[in-house]
């Protein structure tokens, strides 16, 4: 281990790369599973705004973090959703 490696490591620079490092693995694989599937960014952008719209009726969401992603399994491919939640709505 080099003497930049420690420094990294004292200075807490390698939990960013690790985390940089995997954001990007994360980006690149979806960036294939679109591929694969041939889903275009309009159409996750329309999905994006079709749950914001379902879910907004029922609940108050932070739109800025929601994160709709596909996830590709062994057995196939996932659409996974991060919708936080501000509020529900209480119905009348």
């Amino acid at each position: 281990m080099g003497l930049a490696n420690i420094m990294s490591r004292f200075f807490g620079r390698e939990e960013e790369v690790n985390t940089s490092k995997n954001e990007a693995k994360k980006r690149l694989r979806l960036v294939l599973v679109h591929d694969r599937l041939d889903i275009s960014e309009s159409m996750m952008e329309n999905l994006r705004e079709d749950l914001i719209a379902t879910i907004g009726k029922y609940m108050e969401i932070d739109q800025d973090a929601l994160d709709v992603t596909l996830s590709r399994e062994d057995e196939g491919v996932a659409l996974v959703a991060n919708i936080p939640v501000l509020n529900v709505k209480r119905q009348a």
